[in-house]
């Protein structure tokens, strides 16, 4: 069908190839599974993309093409209007450039939730409990080894920086062991969608927290919203837990943190410059570690390619985009909420 839209798939899929052509009744599907951003680029600069309406792209795909900053957004074609993004982490596409062409953007945050807060809960009770020492111990025939005594979430505070999708299901989790939830977000949630939580100011979130959560996504404003002048804020033994992205913590002063003390525990799943990670982190015994392991699971992996599949298409035959990047919605020419 020559007539028909095109639509670029950038990157692999795992879980959803059979759905991805069967999109061909209707499209014309290109595919840049594998190759250099040079050879992108040249795509682009050729006309091979000329028709391209839309794109499914993840995270992952960075090792393909590098990020979609500014100069990858200026050499796409006029015709190429819809980023369908597979992560709830978008930072490796420069939303700004993309509206500026006005190409509207999406992400998966509603796919990622359950993973994601089951991981960050699995990672504050492996820091509470200071998990690492007896599980490294036991492996090496040590039994326990020198493990110290933990800690009980019950009855402690919860704060959560970011009270999103993955941060209410982390709240959801965090009552059932009895924890008290506040939080802290640009603007205060509808009460319907708070769960009892208590909205608080930034600093009273740093003050007040027993457990601190992020549960935000990065940007120019939030990176390294956590340095040194925030711990200093925070409780002294207050346990840090990150789910969301590693650029928002300078991950330098945590560490100084965690060996004065004054943090006693961190369960960690990003990192600053990962894969690479502080190796002041890595020696230490109160750290809790995994690699960037939020989402995956099979399920969720499939949820997440399957709700970016959705996201083409609806923006491709209605205009539409069921998951829009914050920073575009209310734009006037951003495409409509389109219904789950």
């Amino acid at each position: 069908m020559s007539s028909s839209p095109a639509v670029l798939l950038i990157g692999g899929l795992t879980h959803s190839n059979k759905e991805w052509e069967a999109l061909s009744s209707k499209y014309k599907l290109l595919e840049f599974r594998k190759g250099t951003r040079a050879e992108f680029l040249e795509n682009c600069k050729s006309g091979k993309y000329n028709s391209v309406r839309g794109c499914y792209r993840s995270n992952m795909s960075v090792s393909v093409t590098g990020p979609f900053n500014q100069e990858l957004i200026a050499a796409l074609p006029d015709s190429w209007k819809f980023i369908a993004h597979n992560g709830a982490g978008y930072d490796n596409v420069d939303v700004d450039a993309c509206s500026a062409r006005k190409i509207a953007v999406s992400s998966t945050p509603v796919a990622v939730d359950d993973a994601t807060a089951d991981i960050g809960i699995f990672l504050m009770l492996g820091a509470l409990r200071q998990a690492h020492v007896p599980l490294v111990a036991l492996r090496e025939g040590r039994w326990k080894g020198n493990s110290k005594i933990g800690h009980d979430p019950r009855g402690k505070v919860l704060g959560i920086l970011g009270m999103g999708g993955i941060g209410r299901a982390m709240a959801h989790r965090a009552r059932s062991f009895g924890m008290e939830i506040i939080y802290h977000n640009r603007r205060r949630l509808d009460p319907s969608l708070e769960g009892g939580a208590k909205y608080v100011s930034f600093d009273e979130l740093l003050a007040q927290s027993d457990v601190f959560s992020l549960n935000l996504a990065l940007n120019a404003q939030t990176r390294h919203i956590i340095s040194a002048a925030e711990l200093a804020k925070t409780k002294p033994g207050v346990v840090i837990v990150n789910t969301a992205r590693g650029a928002l913590i300078n991950e330098a002063d945590l560490v100084s943190a965690l060996e004065s003390g004054h943090v006693s525990a961190v369960g960690l799943d990003v990192y600053e410059n990962e894969p690479e990670i502080h190796p002041g982190l890595v020696k230490n015994e109160k750290a809790f570690l995994l690699p960037h392991l939020g989402t995956s699971t099979i399920e969720t992996q499939r949820d997440m390619e399957l709700l970016v599949l959705k996201n083409l298409e609806a923006a491709v035959d209605r205009g539409e985009m069921l998951t829009l990047v914050n920073e575009q919605k209310g734009l006037d020419w951003a495409p409509k909420q389109a219904n789950f």
